[in-house]
């Protein structure tokens, strides 16, 4: 059971924080959005899980792309 609460911890600290920020863009709270895609995977077979996936991957890519730059002469 330890390792089952250090894989948590792990997750919930270093996670890919789609839930957090798509929550944060809706206006609602993060929670909603993590049961969603959990009853969105069980009545899909594994499509929410897909889908949580490719919005990581789509975010991760965005924060890349798209870096904030505090000044002029930060390029």
């Amino acid at each position: 059971m330890n390792v089952f609460y250090q894989l948590l911890y792990y997750f919930q600290k270093r996670g890919f924080e789609v839930c957090g920020r798509i929550a944060e863009r809706m206006g609602i709270r993060a929670r909603v959005v993590r049961t969603s895609f959990i009853y969105l995977t069980f009545v899909t077979l594994g499509f929410g899980f897909a889908l949580y996936l490719f919005l990581a991957f789509w975010l991760k890519i965005k924060d890349l792309v798209y870096t904030k730059r505090t000044s002029v002469f930060d390029l």
